[in-house]
């Protein structure tokens, strides 16, 4: 049994469902579960000495650990990769295939714990992981290994190739698989490592990579698998203008149609990007409940567009933050991830037209309604919009019977300057991203005083770039 105090926190934003904010209050945990939140002048000496291990917060803003829900993290062996910097969505995977073709377990193994590690820092305790290629004796045991010995609460997410270029597709045949044996390892994973339990650390989704690169037939198949388990569906859907154009010419359809007809809708089910998601699209997600991955940094990274965000959340629509792969953003700092989202959608409502009053005139730079996303917003998107598109219910929120994942972030730095001072909260969307003091996983501290306590970070960087220049200079790089 293990207990954990976090006490007198300047602030702490719990995201409950009033978005709660408490000053001068604390945190007492036990065996990975908040088991109580104290408002400020409780009697905390009882607690402090029961607890294993105290944290004084004074200094601190603590909010709920932020989810991530869409990676891929074995692309951190290949950011900024020459070649493809400036490429868009097809070219850029087109010129990166071949070089993934090259990846071993080990490196899959090493470049998870990267990205695992830089999202911990960033004070995301959840994250989903997309990994769709499997060269070599690379399996997704080796992503959940990672997550394993790191200690972030993971949903590993069994992807797919089957469509090569010689059947249309856009990925080279030698990185395909066979669907027949795609169903039964996803099977295998499902039946060796999902768990239902509250408070789980491991969750597996099923995850065919997109309209280019799968068949119908497996699509309709794993949706098939993943409901007879009880498991959670996600893909790549109209992530821009060729994507649009490949399922137009190879379906006769658009992306949302695509999905309504092959049972890929439904609160179960999260697709990522959505940046083209037409009209109907929109309807359709929002009446069913399907979840999108929003990931900014990686769609202005490919030039692939803006997500109506503000839109689909009107709508109802259930969206989350991702960092998406770290060769098309190239970061995985999930806090960044979630100010990025809040500028960007202001910067799409100001390409809209301006809208017409009942007068006739222009509302133009008078609108601060419904369209605006503020400091808060882009904090719930990352919390509890992330927890909403995995299924996840126990995660999130600060509240008793939670589980206590947790970012705690110094309000003293240089970034918070000036800032913090006048409101905490909208300081850390609003100043440059910060790294956090405390991150807490499951009632444990895997972030002391800035520096991650699970792994050495210096070894772990040093053979990530070896082998990085390894993968690279196999293909010539």
């Amino acid at each position: 049994m293990t207990t954990l105090l976090i006490q007198n926190a300047r602030c702490i934003a719990t995201q409950d469902d009033a978005r709660t904010e408490l000053k001068d209050a604390s945190l007492y945990i036990r065996d990975g579960f908040i088991e109580q939140v104290l408002p400020a002048g409780s009697d905390l000496a009882t607690l402090r000495a029961q607890a294993d291990e105290v944290i004084d917060a004074r200094r601190h803003l603590v909010v709920p650990g932020m989810v991530n829900t869409h990676h891929h993290m074995v692309q951190c062996l290949t950011r900024a990769i020459p070649g493809v910097q400036n490429a868009e969505l097809f070219s850029w995977l087109k010129g990166l295939y071949p070089i993934w073709a090259g990846l071993t377990p080990e490196m899959v193994k090493v470049s998870n714990q990267v990205a695992m590690a830089e999202l911990l820092l960033s004070g995301c305790t959840t994250s989903s992981d997309h990994l769709y290629i499997y060269p070599n004796g690379v399996r997704l045991d080796d992503s959940i290994e990672a997550a394993q010995t790191i200690g972030i609460r993971f949903t590993a997410t069994r992807g797919s190739m089957s469509v090569g270029e010689s059947q249309g597709g856009l990925p080279p045949d030698r990185v395909v698989e066979k669907e027949e044996f795609i169903l039964q390892e996803t099977r295998r994973l499902i039946e060796t490592w999902h768990d239902t339990r509250p408070g789980a650390m491991l969750n597996v989704a099923v995850a065919p990579c997109s309209p280019f690169t799968v068949s119908q037939d497996l699509m309709r198949e794993s949706a098939k698998l993943a409901r007879a388990y009880g498991v959670r569906l996600h893909t790549h859907l109209a992530e821009n203008d060729h994507d649009i154009a490949y399922t137009r010419e190879h379906f006769n359809c658009t992306p949302a149609e695509y999905v309504e007809e092959l049972g890929w809708v439904g609160e179960d089910v999260w697709h990522a990007h959505c940046v083209k998601l037409d009209e109907h699209g929109s309807y359709l997600f929002a009446k069913t409940g399907t979840g999108i991955a929003h990931c900014p940094c990686s769609n202005m990274r490919l030039a692939s567009g803006i997500l109506p965000l503000r839109k689909l959340l009107n709508l109802g629509v259930p969206v989350g933050l991702g960092v998406d792969g770290s060769a098309s953003n190239d970061a995985g700092h999930l806090l960044n991830e979630a100010r990025q989202a809040m500028l960007l959608a202001r910067v799409g409502k100001a390409l809209e037209p301006p809208a017409i009053g009942p007068d006739g005139r222009s509302t133009y730079g008078c609108d601060t309604g419904p369209g605006e996303m503020t400091p808060r917003d882009a904090l719930w998107l990352a919390t509890r919009g992330g927890a909403r598109v995995l299924g996840r219910s126990d995660i999130g929120q600060i509240a008793p019977g939670k589980c206590a994942d947790l970012a705690v972030y110094r309000t003293d730095t240089l970034a918070m300057a000036g800032g913090a001072v006048h409101d905490p909260v909208g300081a850390l969307l609003l100043c440059a991203s910060e790294n956090t003091d405390y991150t807490v996983v499951n009632g444990n501290v895997v972030v002391r005083e800035g520096q991650l306590t699970t792994v050495d970070m210096g070894v772990l960087i040093e053979r990530h770039n070896a082998l990085a220049w390894q993968l690279a200079r196999g293909h010539g790089v």
